[in-house]
């Protein structure tokens, strides 16, 4: 794999495992340092941030940062600039989902999915973008979902938050493009994570498969590769841009 990150510095949120952890590790074998951050167990950190070593970083380090807290996306930042010395890429990705039929969430459940989905990556990217303007430039990546496109039963909260995160792509990529900083969305569909498979009922994961015109659920490498085409030069030209990886799920 061709090192095309080298001398770059990225922060992945929701590191400790799943999408984050593939990005990171990808992000690491392309020759970036990686800042590991997330509200997982020390022990996954430690071992998400040795697997990039392995991988290729020329530096990782982790940090456990609650992004529900009000304070903690401008924290992360700063913990991660002091210790890698420079931000030029910030995945967005830690997220989280509650599966409810409308009119059964409670306030604490709507807060915390707008915390966590929306309020952090929000607060992060503003924490970040004076360093990347005195950098010259870089990289947001948001992580949002199919479902801030389409609509699903039991996901009205979660689908609101990745609805609110592919506007806040578009309105951070209209005024930080002359800044030299390029900010984008993936919108994954169903992709085999632990998160996505929990909890379902018997069948449910079948019918979802069919769902897909390609047949079958997507990867975390499959996500964190078109994580690494927009944050190569191939991908200098594509701004504010929320790109659906879902196996043609919402083409029909």
């Amino acid at each position: 794999m061709e090192r095309n990150l080298a001398g770059k510095v990225a922060l992945v949120t929701g590191a400790s495992r799943g999408i984050g952890r593939a990005v990171a590790l990808r992000l690491a074998a392309e020759g970036a340092a990686i800042y590991l951050a997330a509200d997982g167990s020390e022990q996954q950190l430690q071992a998400s941030t040795a697997a990039c070593r392995d991988a290729g970083a020329p530096d990782a380090a982790w940090g456990v940062h609650d992004l529900a807290r009000s304070t903690e996306p401008e924290a992360m930042i700063g913990a991660a600039h002091a210790r890698m010395r420079r931000i030029d890429i910030l995945v967005n990705n830690a997220g989280i989902r509650v599966r409810k039929a409308f009119g059964e969430f409670t306030h604490d459940e709507f807060d915390r999915m707008l915390a966590i989905n929306l309020r952090a990556p929000f607060f992060a990217s503003q924490a970040v973008v004076p360093i990347m303007r005195a950098q010259g430039g870089g990289h947001v990546i948001h992580m949002a979902s199919q479902l801030g496109i389409v609509a699903s039963h039991y996901g009205s909260v979660y689908n609101l938050t990745k609805a609110g995160l592919i506007q806040l792509t578009r309105s951070m990529a209209l005024e930080l493009a002359r800044d030299g900083i390029a900010v984008n969305a993936v919108c994954p569909g169903p992709v085999s994570t632990e998160g996505f498979l929990a909890g379902r009922k018997p069948g449910e994961l079948e019918q979802r498969a069919r769902d897909v015109p390609i047949g079958r659920f997507g990867t975390v490498e499959e996500v964190a590769g078109v994580v690494s085409f927009l944050v190569s030069k191939d991908a200098g030209y594509v701004i504010g841009h929320a790109l659906v990886m879902d196996g043609g799920y919402i083409v029909h």
